[in-house]
């Protein structure tokens, strides 16, 4: 076997042993090679986002839901569940079939962790879609939890998968009778994920990267199998880990932040697990880890300079967490 084969097989099979627990409920256990977060630390901004200049909407919307029946290569079957801003009053349950709001909405591009499905994260994608966001979540092939033929190496081509979607899913905005017709900005693209879906994010922005993007979301990464060769125009990057996470290990997500390029920020929770907080939508961490996002997001997909001033002060509340701020 050649040098570069074994490396190869080396490293989908830590990438394995590494995602197995990615779903798994256990009790956090103290992790003594974790750092200690940083202190919260202002910088002045080195690059601007990839839109104009702009102001996020400052009210909430009422909810939307819709599915979308997807299938790449023909034995992909990639079902997308879209949450998206809707007309009517602000408050209650996404409703399905009703109409969307009036406006052109940045697109977010969800991966969830694996065993996963996308409406484990509802309470946290409703709040982006509530805040003035489409967000799209793939229910990907062989990492959901129901899927056949389980396979946890297939993370590695759920980049290829998202894009793939979000293709499908910008395709809409001009296609006649759909209910996102000219409702889509799609020109103003973020990729998000957790854990296994954390990965395919990265993987979105290194190997695969897809140039739509212009912003990304990191929930408990680690970069094994997709590597942090970072490429294309720069897209800040905002990565949330807890210090006490017993699947991926926070050096592991922060030896990856180090290696980003780009204007970033990385939200450390010094009592946070593998992400539990996100799919109980429940607590003070979901709040900060939500409203940290939601600022970060108005400011890469709408221009929005006072929500990037915002940032810091959401990330501060309810002292749960710190921020590592280099936007």
């Amino acid at each position: 076997m050649s040098r570069r084969a074994a490396s190869a097989l080396a490293a989908t099979a830590l990438l394995a042993s590494t995602l197995a627990g990615c779903s798994t409920d256990r009790e956090p256990t103290e992790r003594a090679d974790a750092p200690t977060p940083q202190a919260t630390v202002s910088v002045a901004p080195s690059v601007s986002p990839a839109v104009p200049a702009g102001n996020a909407p400052e009210g909430t919307f009422a909810l939307g839901v819709r599915q979308l029946k997807l299938n790449r290569d023909g034995d992909r079957p990639l079902p997308v569940t879209v949450w998206y801003p809707a007309a009517g009053r602000a408050g209650g349950q996404p409703a399905s079939g009703v109409d969307a709001a009036d406006g052109k909405f940045p697109v977010i591009m969800f991966s969830h962790g694996l065993g996963g499905r996308p409406d484990d994260y509802e309470s946290l994608l409703t709040r982006w879609a509530s805040a003035g966001f489409v967000v799209a979540a793939p229910t990907f092939p062989k990492t959901s939890r129901g899927g056949g033929d389980p396979n946890v190496l297939d993370v590695l081509n759920q980049p290829a998968d998202v894009s793939y979607a979000l293709t499908r899913l910008l395709a809409l905005d001009t296609r006649d009778g759909d209910p996102l017709r000219g409702r889509l900005a799609t020109d103003r693209v973020a990729a998000a994920g957790h854990s296994a879906g954390a990965v395919t994010t990265i993987g979105l922005f290194t190997a695969g990267r897809d140039e739509r993007l212009a912003a990304g979301i990191v929930f408990a990464g680690t970069a094994l199998g997709v590597g942090t060769a970072f490429a294309g125009a720069a897209a800040p990057q905002l990565f949330v880990h807890g210090q006490a996470d017993e699947v991926v290990q926070y050096a592991a997500g922060k030896a990856v932040y180090d290696k980003v390029p780009w204007p970033k920020a990385m939200l450390s929770l010094p009592d946070g697990d593998h992400g539990r907080a996100l799919l109980r939508g429940e607590g003070a961490a979901l709040r900060v880890v939500a409203d940290t996002t939601t600022e970060f997001l108005r400011w890469t997909l709408y221009g929005d300079a006072e929500a990037k001033k915002r940032i810091p002060t959401a990330a501060s509340r309810d002292d749960v967490a710190t921020l590592d701020n280099n936007l």
